[in-house]
């Protein structure tokens, strides 16, 4: 598929068919895309939980759903994704990237960063994986673990403290779904976000 195709076409995608598995070797493909992402000095500070047996799949939901929540139609169509890799962001490994003798910022100060980019480039990982499953003919949804569920989710599958789950994907194989009633927002398109030259400048003449 060529990739202004899987660029129009990826879309978060919420209900899977839980009859259809992932071949490990697609998802090992998944995830040797997120590893070409970009990452500041070559970082690489990423790491992934792969979850792709029913059991840790239902591990992963118990750990991270609100205990008083009642089942809805997002999660029911979620959790019927085969597989769910959570990506988590290391920050130390920037920290010690830029305190060697290349870099030189031998304070390991957090402060110098002007952005985390040990999330960003974690996210930019998280993309290609995205496109990837939509090049494979799968769906994928990218989201949030909630911070109150953090440390559940830690102890559930023993992640040490200094790697942060940014989110979390599902992957399978697109079973129907209804549209985000968001869409009705509507996609901002490049002229609307763009600023050519000077701030408020759109005109692309």
């Amino acid at each position: 598929m060529e990739l202004s195709e899987v660029i129009r076409r990826r879309r978060m995608v919420r209900n899977y068919d839980p009859g259809r598995p992932v071949p490990a070797e697609i998802v090992e493909r998944l995830l040797g895309y997120a590893t070409h992402a970009p990452s500041a000095g070559f970082s690489q500070g990423w790491e992934f939980l792969l979850l792709d047996t029913p059991e840790d799949v239902a591990r992963f939901w118990a750990a991270t759903s609100p205990e008083e929540q009642l089942p809805t139609g997002w999660l029911e169509g979620m959790s019927r994704a085969p597989v769910v890799v959570v990506p988590l962001s290391h920050r130390d490994a920037y920290l010690d990237r830029y305190a060697q003798p290349d870099k030189g910022w031998t304070d390991r100060d957090e402060a110098r960063w002007p952005v985390p980019y040990w999330h960003i480039d974690t996210g930019m990982a998280s993309l290609l994986v995205l496109l990837g499953a939509v090049d494979e003919g799968l769906g994928a949804c990218f989201f949030g673990i909630t911070p109150d569920r953090i440390a559940q989710f830690r102890a559930e599958f023993g992640v040490p403290e200094a790697y942060f789950p940014i989110g979390a994907m599902t992957i399978g194989y697109r079973a129907q779904d209804k549209r985000s009633p968001s869409l009705k927002r509507g996609r901002r398109e490049s002229p609307s976000v763009t600023h050519r030259g000077n701030w408020g400048n759109r005109d692309a003449s």
